[in-house]
This record gives structure tokens, C-alpha cells and sequence, in this order.
């Protein structure tokens, strides 16, 4: 089996595709996996890590104010499918997987109209602009939220299968991650707080009103939070003027590299509302207090982050209303109160499809068995 999978510029995208490709190889070990993104995206740095090789289109996404960047995302949109199609006719393969975004456009535009087997992963519960221009030529479209089927035309190619995680997620209990993390036993509550890879301003403040006004006031609590490689300076800036260095329940960390292992250990995370973060808290039943991000495409964060919500799965902050009383107040909330944090920990119990992987390899190969 040859596989070309896309779907690059954020970990949103590139993660699902590692997961599925993962997925892929323990179905067949010998299957041949190769990426495509840009040269910009973070896939530089995590495909290769992974082993697997990468190729290099030229794409971006358009602005939605007026901009003479539109006018070269224009000339990329006519001319990216023949540099994709270059691509599919060096690596020959039997199907091409997209998880979104506006990298995997092209390539599954050209696969396409090649005649090659094509499918779409979309995680987020809101449709993207690719996902949505995509509908009718793919073969397939997998969805993670049910939602999503509602805001889509071709409802006859769509299958909800959740989302794919990797194989390190959910598989250390609470007790095994602390014991491992060297958290000492007196600290009985630990929350865990990040804004992304690269960091966010917001979530940063967000976490130190937390150290200040919950954490210095409760001894069993202890609250990790990793500020991010690009905002972490700022972070550690007012961490420090704060004197944090000298509360014991205060961690502030530029990057956390275990993120499974960290999520395992604790017993509420505040955080984005990206929808691979939401699938690992549904796996791992963690209450949590979503901040979705309002930088991103059609607020599709929000969109995400309501769904929990509404089934009373995770508390929903909104930036804009974001304060120290207001995220102090829904700490309190979920750190004193037992019967609570165990019912968010069932709600959102129920939105994982651990059997992600399985569901999806199954129509890889239904796919695949009906076009040969």
C-alpha cells in the first residue's frame, strides 16, 4: 500500500494525519507513507522526526481582508494542482488522505481528477474552507463530530469515525503520570495549562491570575503551565514580577515535550479549544476549561469548544470575557466541588471514539477494495 497524506501549517492538521498514518502502519508494516505540506509549516519539523519523507507544494490560505497577498494566493490556487499532480505521478500512490486545511487543496484536487482514491479527515466541528471546496470531488469524508455532517452538502460520503489520536495518549493512569512526574503526594489537585505550541498572550495571563489568586491561597494545589517556545519570555517576565519563583504550587515552563504524561497527571486542564486537544480530554475524561483561540478560521474553536459545553462536558471562556475573577472563579468551581469534576470527567467521557483508528482503517480499505 502507497500513501500520500497532506494537511500541514498547524499541529491542528498534522497531528490527525501522524495519527492516521500510524494507523496505516500497524495494519500494514510495510505500507509506503509519504507527506506532502509547504515549506513554512511545523510538518518540517514533525514529519521527518517521524521518519517519514516529505514533500513540498506552495499554497497559502486567503486573507479575509483585502490584501495584494490574495493576488499571489490566486496565481498558487491555478497552478498548485499541476505541481500536485508532478507529485502523485513521482510517488504512484494507491490513495491520498487530506486532514485539512489549505495544503491538502491541491493535492486532493489532483488526485481527484486522476482518478486515485481520495479521502478528507475534517476534526474540527465546523467544516473548513478546503473540507467544504473538497465535498464533492473526494471519495470519502470522515468527520469527528457528528455536527459537522449538518454544515456539509454531500452527506453520502460521510462517516463519523472521531478523531485519530497516537498510541502514547490515554495509556498511563493518574497515579503511574504523578509517580513518573515526581509530584509529591501533598499535592492533591493539579491543574495543567497550556496555549499551544508556540504560546498565547492570553492563556499566559490567564495561567499566572491563576497561580496568584487560586494557587498561592491552597497548598494541595499545584498548577503546571507551559508558556509556549515564542511567548514563553513574556510569560517568564510576569511569572517572575509576581515572585512565583517562590511558590512551590507555581511551575511555569517554556515547552512540555510529555504532554500525554502531563494530561494523565491532571485533574483539570485550562486550554485551547483546538479539536486533537479536545479528543485527548475526551480520552482521558480531564474536566476542563476551554478558551477557544478567536485568531483562528471561522471561529471554528468556538464552534468546537460549544459542542462540550453544551453537553456539559467543559466549562466555556470566552477571551473576551477572560479576567482574573472570571478564571479564578471557574478554578474554584471545578476544584471544589468532587461531585462535578466527576461528572465533566463522564460528559466528556462520551464524546471519544477510541476505536478512531479501527473505524478508519476500515473505510481506508472499504475504499480501496471498491475502486479496485
Amino acid at each position: 500500500m502507497r500513501v500520500l497524506l497532506t494537511g500541514g501549517g498547524t499541529g491542528g492538521h498534522v497531528y490527525p494525519a501522524l495519527a492516521i498514518a500510524d494507523v496505516i502502519k500497524r495494519n500494514v508494516p510495510d505500507a509506503r507513507i509519504a507527506f506532502v505540506g509547504t515549506k513554512r509549516g511545523i510538518e518540517n519539523k514533525l514529519v521527518p522526526a517521524e521518519g517519514y519523507s516529505l514533500y513540498h507544494i506552495e499554497i497559502q490560505g486567503i486573507r479575509r481582508s483585502l490584501s495584494l497577498a490574495n493576488l499571489r494566493t490566486a496565481y498558487l490556487v491555478a497552478t498548485s494542482p499541476r505541481k500536485a499532480r508532478k507529485i502523485i505521478e513521482e510517488f504512484k500512490p494507491d490513495l491520498v488522505i487530506g486532514t485539512g486545511g489549505y495544503v491538502c487543496w491541491p493535492l486532493l484536487r489532483a488526485a481527484s481528477s486522476m482518478g486515485i482514491p481520495s479521502m478528507v479527515h475534517e476534526s474540527n466541528a465546523l467544516p473548513g474552507v478546503a473540507v467544504r471546496q473538497l465535498q464533492k470531488r473526494v471519495d470519502v469524508i470522515l468527520t469527528n463530530f457528528e455536527e459537522t455532517a449538518q454544515l456539509l452538502k454531500a452527506t453520502d460520503k460521510i462517516v463519523n469515525v472521531g478523531n485519530p489520536l497516537r498510541r502514547a495518549c490515554g495509556t498511563v493512569s493518574r497515579e503511574e503520570a504523578r509517580a513518573k512526574l515526581g509530584i509529591p503526594a501533598d499535592k492533591q489537585f493539579v491543574i495543567l495549562s497550556f496555549g499551544g505550541s508556540l504560546g498565547a498572550p492570553r492563556l499566559n495571563e490567564a495561567a499566572i491570575d491563576v497561580m496568584r489568586g487560586y494557587v498561592t491561597h491552597h497548598k494541595e494545589a499545584l498548577h503546571i503551565h507551559s508558556g509556549g517556545s515564542r511567548q514563553y519570555p513574556n510569560a517568564k517576565e510576569l511569572f517572575d514580577s509576581y515572585h512565583l519563583t517562590e511558590e512551590q504550587g507555581a511551575v511555569l515552563k517554556e515547552y512540555i515535550y510529555e504532554m500525554p504524561l502531563y494530561m494523565a497527571a491532571a485533574d483539570l486542564v485550562i486550554c485551547r479549544a483546538g479539536a486533537m486537544t479536545l479528543t485527548e480530554l475526551a480520552v482521558m475524561g480531564k474536566p476542563a476549561i476551554l478558551i477557544p483561540s478567536p485568531n483562528v478560521t471561522d471561529n471554528h474553536q468556538y464552534k468546537n469548544a460549544k459542542v462540550l459545553a453544551d453537553g456539559d462536558a467543559a466549562i466555556l471562556l470566552e477571551e473576551k470575557d477572560l479576567t482574573a475573577e472570571s478564571i479564578c472563579e471557574a478554578v474554584r468551581r471545578v476544584a471544589e466541588n468532587g461531585s462535578l469534576r466527576k461528572q465533566m470527567s463522564e460528559k466528556i467521557r462520551g464524546f471519544a471514539r477510541e476505536d478512531a483508528g479501527r473505524r478508519i482503517y476500515e473505510e481506508i480499505t472499504a475504499l480501496l477494495n471498491k475502486k479496485s
